[in-house]
């Protein structure tokens, strides 16, 4: 392998800016969606009627996060087919369990005494829900989704390999043809990608944090 500046200067300035785009909306899609179904799965589980689920769903969600990213994007690929969706859908996937974890942990670490006086206070059960536990969860929420978000950017570098673009295709076209400056670019800016999420959620997740509360 050798190293070329004008092949560098080709990946970062020619073949990052569409390769970023491309992941950058890639990650947002799957991470939105795993907010979408995680959260109210959370919710639900914490529950009186449905504790008991809680348990079962969180096994089968640990389960799939054992799978290797790259085994969840070449198991999507027969259902469907090459592209962006089945990207997003293996992503998706990775993205669950933090994000449900989470939002079940932070609920169940609302003090019973406060639900306990805003229902004393004539609250229905579901403005007890809204107006009391996810205000007090959501640290802990966001501690989640702040992780999640941080995985899927770097699970993302594998959509390449079924078609899915960003950042991987520059990873993947450097050891394809032994090129390191494209492998650099591609990983590099993945990292950086990785890092800039983890630290816009972690100041999105210190303006949610009442005082004397930390997830860190």
């Amino acid at each position: 392998m050798k190293w070329s500046w004008e092949r560098f200067l080709e990946a970062l300035l020619e073949r990052a800016p569409l390769a970023l785009l491309i992941h950058l909306r890639m990650v947002l899609v799957a991470l939105a969606i795993a907010i979408i179904i995680s959260v109210p799965i959370g919710i639900l589980l914490t529950r009186p009627r449905l504790k008991w689920l809680g348990v079962i769903i969180l096994n089968i969600l640990n389960l799939m996060q054992t799978f290797p990213g790259l085994a969840i994007v070449a198991l999507s690929m027969p259902i469907l087919g090459m592209g962006f969706k089945p990207a997003v859908f293996a992503l998706t996937i990775q993205g669950l369990l933090p994000i449900a974890r989470n939002t079940i942990a932070g609920l169940y670490g609302v003090d019973p005494d406060v639900m306990e006086a805003a229902r004393g206070m004539g609250m229905s059960r579901r403005k007890v829900l809204y107006e009391v536990e996810m205000p007090l969860a959501m640290p802990v929420i966001l501690a989640g989704i702040r992780t999640s978000a941080v995985y899927v950017v770097s699970v993302g570098t594998l959509a390449a390999y079924i078609g899915g673009g960003g950042l991987g295709d520059l990873i993947v076209a450097g050891l394809n043809m032994f090129w390191p400056d494209f492998i650099f670019v591609g990983a590099g800016l993945g990292a950086l990608l990785a890092i800039f999420f983890d630290r816009v959620l972690g100041l999105v997740e210190k303006k949610f944090t009442p005082l004397g509360y930390s997830t860190e």
